[in-house]
Formats: C-alpha cells, structure tokens, sequence
C-alpha cells in the first residue's frame, strides 16, 4: 500500500516521534511505501509531495516540532466564495489521485479532525491522529504534547515560588487553553498553584481577593495564581494581565503576572509523550492494513484504540467541575473561583 503523512495546526511535542511511529511501522512491518505531504493540507492543494525513507527517521523520537512543517490552512472552511472551496476540494482529491495513495494519515488537532472528516465524506480513505498540548479533543483521554506542556509548565511554577517567597507577592501565571483548562488544572496542581482558574468554571473576582487576604491571615504571605489564557476578561485584556490587576486592587497586595506563551508548545517530548505517540502512530498503520478508514486514534485507559471521525468532529474536550483533581483541590483549600 502506498500511503501519504501529514500534520497540521500548531505545533507540539510528539508529532515527529508519531511520524517515526507511523513511518517504521508501514515500513518495516508492513512493506508500505510513505510519502510526507508538507506544510499540512496546504501541500494537499500545491502537490507538495516528497518520499520518505529509513533515512528520513534519524533522531525523530526525541525532535520537537515537525518535520513535515504545518499550516492552518482548512480547505473545507466555508468561504463566501463558493467556487474556491470546491476548488480547493477538487485540487487535493487530484493531488491524492496523482500520487495513488491509498489512505492519508493526518496528525492534528481539532480543525485537523473536522477536516479530516471532511475528507472521509468525500471518498477518500483517513486515517487520523490526535496532537494538541490543550488535550481537547474529544474522544482520546489524552493527546500527545499535553504531558510535555504540563511539564514546563509545571516546571515554570515551582520557579516562581521561590520568587513569590521572598517577595511576598502574589504571582500570576498564564498557561495555555483558550477553551479547555486541562494544561491549567493539572500544572496548577502540580505546582502547588492556590488559586486555578479555567474557561470552564466561572470565578468571582472578589472571592479570589479573600482567598488571597485569608492565606495572608494563616500566615501565608504569598500566593501563586494559574489561569488559562481562555478566562473571560474584561476590555480584550489578556489573562494574567486582568487577574494581577484586579487581585492588586481587590486585596493591595504586590502582584506580578507571568504569560509563559509559546514555551508551552516547543523542545524535546516527554518519555510520557514519546510512547504514546509512537503506539498511536504504529496503531494508525494497523488500522490502515485492516482497511479500516474514517477513524481516530485514541487512548480509553490505557489501551490504543479508534473512535469514528464523524463522531469526533466539531466536537471539544472540556474540564468538568467535577473532575477528580478539582474535587480534591477543593478538599485542600485550592480556589477555583
């Protein structure tokens, strides 16, 4: 069989350790021949195709970023030029007849599942891969990258407490998730965070002010805050910057916010990450074998298995309220807002 890789949206830890999964696997087991497809379905409308080889693998599983390079380019997207999008339609199932494949094996987030659905309801045979370090794509219990990103996070918290310490400030520290929390919940956790606040749980400005001022009266002079950067703000103020604002007004404490940005999504992959993508690109390959398309890897548990696409596009994972970390966070005395 002759099959064609690419990744699309934001970049992550991970997704050059899953080409190397899908590649070695279709190679070395199953005799397959693979072509990389660039810059994500954007090389789908400009035949951007090259062959892959053993060559091409060296050094993959500890690699961050892609080496497929990635766009944001959504072919299906409703334009208000309708002649283009059926160009564009027309353009990639070409590209696909021009070079035979036999199934494309898409590795992305959730506009890369919407997209890749798409492709399956036109005739051509998916096959696709969960990546985002915001974990919320739904049908997988975790996403490779999200285990890497939690770690630096993780990481920059445990940092700005020895600042906060010795300052005693209150530090706010913006991580990543515009809908979902999970990166927030679980290195705010991790980090020993007193305050986490996520898109999905609404919070109380001054209910965070007391928290704060009762932690000072329990002898506790400092205070780390998380947020997400997908809270709702006031006048198109970023996260941290709205939350420093208001605890310094609500309580007069000295506060600092921190945006830790793109850090999130880039260097090497965890252990963690490494091995989950490496058994969902090898799972991908043995669905593809099987002849079994229009699916989405996913891990239940801890088991590697497939959801249909049709049920997974269109869809977002969220944190909800009573997710096992922030009832026990609560018990601890962790505001949540």
């Amino acid at each position: 069989m002759k099959i064609g890789i690419l990744t699309s949206g934001g970049d992550c830890p991970g997704i050059n350790a899953t080409i190397r999964g899908v590649c070695k696997t279709a190679m070395n087991h199953y005799k397959m021949e693979v072509y990389g497809i660039h810059n994500g379905f954007r090389g789908l409308l400009d035949d951007e195709i090259v062959p892959l080889g053993e060559s091409s693998l060296t050094g993959l599983l500890s690699m961050g970023g892609t080496i497929l390079g990635t766009s944001r380019e959504k072919p299906f997207k409703k334009h208000s030029n309708t002649s283009l999008a059926e160009e564009k339609s027309a353009a990639i199932l070409n590209t696909i007849r021009k070079h035979a494949f036999d199934c494309i094996v898409c590795i992305g987030g959730n506009g890369t599942q919407t997209t890749a659905a798409r492709l399956a309801d036109v005739g051509v045979n998916v096959i696709s891969i969960p990546k985002t370090i915001d974990n919320d794509v739904w049908g997988t219990d975790i996403s490779f990258g999200f285990d890497s990103a939690v770690s630096i996070a993780t990481d920059a918290i445990d940092r700005l407490h020895s600042t906060a310490s010795s300052h005693q400030r209150v530090m706010v520290i913006e991580v990543m998730g515009h809908k979902a929390g999970w990166i927030a919940l679980y290195s705010g956790m991790a980090g020993g965070g007193d305050i986490i606040l996520l898109p999905e749980i609404p919070f109380d400005i001054h209910r965070i002010g007391d928290a704060i001022i009762g932690r000072l009266k329990r002898g506790k002079p400092y205070s780390i805050v998380v947020v997400a950067e997908g809270i709702p703000t006031l006048n198109g103020k970023k996260a941290a910057q709205y939350i420093a604002e208001e605890i310094e007004y609500e309580t007069g404490f000295e506060t600092r916010e921190t945006v830790l940005g793109y850090i999130q999504r880039g260097g090497n992959p965890t252990a963690f990450d490494r091995n989950l993508a490496t058994r969902m690109g090898g799972h991908a390959i043995d669905l593809v074998a099987q002849k079994q398309f229009g699916r989405m890897i996913s891990l239940k548990g801890f088991d590697i298995t497939s959801v249909p696409l049709s049920e997974v596009a269109g869809k977002v994972r969220l944190v909800s309220e009573n997710h096992d970390l922030i009832v026990q966070g609560r018990h601890m005395g962790i505001c949540f807002g």
